[in-house]
């Protein structure tokens, strides 16, 4: 049987392949439309999420997408890469497209009123999913996890497990979800004393920039033994830096989404807790809201789907294998 070490090591190999692999991917694939059979008068709709080389943007897009397939109309995919520059771009080019609809997850939640603001004078219907933008006014209609709460349910989880922390904050800054789920999860824990906020590094939520970030932190021989990380990605970035320098069993992890990696990781006691997102609930909710806007009825303005605390005790009731 693997020890714990082999299955970690196996298991960021992995995804720093499938994280590399994914960026070529869609890189080579930037400029493919998806449900090409389509009927006479048929819609495009427009996607551009944050990255895509995380699952959970791949979930929520083939929600929106079977339901295009559905209505016999086309998608069209760009991918931004944690690039602003390089969605106000692609949205640019997608609107000299004609696109009927705008699905966005902004890079930066400050940078894209000015392209959005053109989308919307040419009639275009904009959806805004996971993350918000700075000028909500432009959005038709916001779909997001419960981000505060899922920052705060982390942070009461926290405060259960531990009376005093030394604290690492993994944040995403340039991001309103990440904004927000750090501030969920700070609004909880620092009002007890015995809590010590050491350092906060901005991730932008990818493991291949918090693994490296976490291990400057253990070269400066900064005392720490919990981490808080905005999303499930920096926390196996996390806990593989962790593991590296035989520091997993002194410090605890914490993240958010219940990916199917860090479930694996809190079945196997390596993370902590998770809270748990919905992408498959969030795409079908997004794609229920833009034939409701493309028939002309109105629609909430902002709509905020629920979030799940996973913890060793509960994992088994979610498939590891999958997100839920």
């Amino acid at each position: 049987m693997e020890n714990r070490i082999q299955k970690i090591d196996r298991l960021v190999h992995i995804l720093m392949y499938l994280s590399m692999a994914g960026l070529a991917i869609f890189f080579c694939a930037g400029h493919r439309d998806y449900s090409m059979n389509q009927k006479e008068h048929s819609y495009l709709i427009g996607a551009s999420y944050m990255t895509m080389n995380n699952e959970f943007y791949k979930i929520l897009n083939e929600e929106i997408n079977n339901r295009a397939e559905l209505e016999e109309d086309r998608v069209v995919l760009r991918n931004p890469a944690l690039s602003a520059k390089r969605q106000i771009e692609q949205i640019d080019e997608m609107i000299r497209m004609g696109v009927d609809v705008l699905v966005v997850t902004p890079v930066d939640w400050k940078s894209l009123s000015q392209i959005l603001q053109k989308a919307k004078e040419k009639g275009i219907y904009i959806v805004v999913v996971d993350s918000n933008l700075e000028d909500e006014s432009l959005a038709d209609c916001t779909i997001t996890s419960d981000n505060y709460s899922a920052g705060r349910l982390i942070g009461e989880y926290f405060l259960k497990e531990n009376e005093e922390a030394d604290l690492i904050v993994m944040t995403h800054d340039a991001a309103k979800s990440g904004q927000d789920r750090v501030r969920g999860f700070l609004d909880v824990v620092e009002q007890r004393e015995g809590i010590h906020i050491v350092k906060k590094l901005n991730c932008d939520g990818q493991l291949e920039i918090a693994m490296p970030k976490m291990q400057s932190v253990v070269d400066e021989n900064l005392y720490f033994d919990s981490v808080f990380c905005l999303n499930d990605l920096a926390g196996v970035g996390v806990v593989a830096a962790l593991d590296d320098n035989d520091l997993l069993d002194q410090v605890k992890v914490y993240g958010i989404d219940a990916s199917p990696d860090a479930k694996a990781l809190i079945k196997e006691g390596m993370m902590s807790a998770s809270a748990a997102q919905f992408p498959s609930r969030i795409g079908q909710t997004a794609a229920d809201i833009i034939y409701q806007l493309l028939d002309g009825e109105t629609v909430d303005k902002n709509i905020l789907v629920p979030v799940e605390l996973v913890t060793q005790d509960n994992v088994d009731q979610y498939s590891v294998e999958r997100w839920q």
